[in-house]
């Protein structure tokens, strides 16, 4: 279903990224640490079964705005919020809502590969068995599957109970990825996750995400716009703690609205008159 504007988005909007019945959304969404306010006023959509792109310049807003998506901001000193967070019909604020369990629902990978001091095959499930997901003797058969899922079975099927830490960079990327994918989010939050990858590890979690959709919901967060371009059906542009535009990721690229997305992208404005 075609996406329709929603007002409060804070700037330009080019086809709003915002769909009837939104996986994940925000309201009037505005975040903090002591004095200094990160991000203000988001009001957006993330329609199910997509992938949003967040770009932007450093010190944007967008990682800090990524990490409230999933309350990974709760516990760091001065943290505050105003607005709310929408996990279907549910705040994701709310007194009855567990941030462990949140956390499940919301799944997320993070720049740099962080694999846990265990086993390949105990990392992949650790969550499952935190949630108490699988019988004992279903988790082998899970943590192949997941391993197979992200293309990594092949490498380490006669390694399970070796160290992570032994694999290449990409493949710790692609072992966090089959972690987070087996408690079986609903929305898997990306942040820059290829940025310390060379290309070919860079293409093969590209991949992973487009094969995910529209099964999953993906917000990546990344400083390559090729990047944004390719694997991303909306791109939300944020500037100066705030959400500039968004919309399709062909029409916002090809023909923003606002010329700060413009000039960010190196675009031609929508308006502008053409020779």
């Amino acid at each position: 279903m075609e996406p329709t504007q929603r007002p409060g988005t804070g700037g330009a909007t080019s086809g709003a990224a915002v769909a009837e019945a939104p996986t994940l959304s925000s309201r009037e969404f505005t975040v903090g640490f002591g004095a200094a306010t990160i991000m203000s006023d988001v009001t957006v959509a993330f329609p199910s079964g997509s992938v949003t792109a967040l770009v932007g310049p450093s010190g944007s807003g967008k990682t800090t705005y990524l990490r409230s998506l999933n309350r990974m901001n709760d516990k760091v000193r001065n943290f505050w919020r105003k607005g709310e967070i929408r996990l279907g019909d549910q705040e994701i604020h709310g007194r009855e809502v567990d941030p462990l369990v949140l956390r499940r629902r919301v799944g997320m990978v993070f720049q740099r590969p962080n694999p846990f001091p265990m086993s390949i095959q105990d990392n992949i499930v650790a969550g499952v068995r935190a949630h108490r997901m699988a019988k004992r003797n279903e988790l082998r058969d899970i943590a192949e599957t997941r391993l197979a899922e992200v293309g990594l079975w092949s490498a380490v099927s006669d390694r399970l109970n070796d160290s992570p830490f032994r694999l290449s960079g990409g493949q710790q990327q692609l072992l966090c990825l089959a972690r987070a994918l087996a408690v079986e989010p609903e929305v898997l939050l990306l942040d820059e996750p290829t940025s310390s990858l060379d290309p070919r590890s860079t293409e093969a979690v590209e991949e992973l995400i487009g094969r995910l959709t529209p099964r999953l919901t993906v917000v990546i967060v990344t400083h390559n716009l090729a990047q944004a371009r390719r694997v991303s059906d909306y791109t939300m542009f944020f500037q100066d703690g705030r959400l500039v535009e968004t919309g399709r990721t062909e029409e916002l690229f090809e023909r923003p609205k606002s010329p700060e997305t413009a000039r960010y992208l190196g675009a031609e404005l929508a308006t502008a008159p053409r020779s």
